[in-house]
């Protein structure tokens, strides 16, 4: 419930003030072991446990409802009891005091949330649970929150909501708001197809294939781009050559994902001698037993 458990500046985590900014209210924590800071709640605690509980202790219940039926009554003439030292009764303060303060219910009720920070990237979506959501392009880089509850997904820029999305539960895969897309597929720090291929390109022809196929395979080229620079940076690991000669195996295969061409480069299958063409003999073994045996 509280985040920072500071003496001085207690801050609730992001739950429970949403909770709190959901119904117009606030939240005061209170200093560990020190019940003085609550002192009505708690005096309030002992009076019902006094009043009502003791008086059903020795009562048998089957069910939530008959504790409530019992309960009702004894509610009632707790509140209609005098004080003892101020004017009034429980009921009575509650109608002068609490009663014209109270607001109205919001429409909707409010829905467990949990919250979590997230970055833009240059494909302008964000990962939740290994999914990802578009926000407006313009946001690229930028830190966002994203509020999670079991049907949504929001993203929260300084506390504004710029996003809203159904929640997928799809591993990989992308939810996207065309509203979102840059024009003509331009925008967030000049990336674009043409410039991911051109780099390509400066490596070797494999490899711009690699990164055109890349972007083929997703239903907008900006989704492909975080694969693009992730294979592009393998230049950076194993020389512009290995990785040329990384990306051509990796087409023979017809695999050219990241993980294909890093798993290639990695156990430097791209540096292994190709098997010499011809026909294949078997070795001499004595458990193998030639076609002389059968005649």
């Amino acid at each position: 419930m509280i985040a920072d458990a500071n003496r001085y500046e207690p801050r609730s985590n992001d739950t429970v003030l949403d909770f709190a900014r959901h119904y117009g209210t606030s939240i005061l924590p209170a200093r560990p072991r020190h019940p003085q800071d609550k002192a009505k709640a708690e005096s309030a605690v002992q009076v019902v446990e006094r009043w009502i509980m003791m008086r059903l202790r020795h009562q048998q219940f089957s069910s939530v409802h008959e504790v409530n039926v019992a309960i009702a009554p004894l509610l009632v003439r707790l509140n209609d009891k005098p004080f003892q030292k101020l004017p009034g009764c429980r009921a009575s303060a509650f109608a002068e005091l609490d009663a014209p303060a109270l607001l109205p219910l919001p429409l909707q009720r409010y829905e467990m949330a949990h919250f979590k920070t997230v970055t833009v990237h240059i494909d302008y979506h964000v990962e939740v649970e290994r999914h990802r959501y578009s926000v407006p392009h313009a946001l690229v880089g930028q830190v966002m929150e994203a509020r999670i509850t079991a049907t949504t997904v929001e993203i929260l820029h300084r506390g504004q909501r710029v996003a809203s999305h159904a929640l997928n539960s799809r591993q990989g895969g992308f939810t996207t708001v065309p509203a979102h897309m840059p024009a003509a597929h331009r925008a967030h720090m000049e990336w674009t197809p043409q410039r991911l291929i051109h780099w390509g390109e400066t490596i070797g022809p494999a490899t711009a294939e690699a990164v055109t196929r890349l972007m083929a395979e997703n239903k907008h080229p900006e989704h492909g781009y975080r694969s693009c620079l992730g294979l592009l940076s393998l230049a950076k690991r194993y020389g512009k050559v290995r990785l040329e000669a990384g990306c051509m195996l990796a087409l023979q295969i017809g695999a050219c994902k990241y993980r294909h061409v890093n798993d290639i480069l990695k156990n430097n299958r791209d540096q292994s001698k190709p098997a010499a063409a011809g026909d294949w003999v078997s070795p001499d073994h004595v458990h193998v037993r030639g076609p002389g045996y059968y005649q």
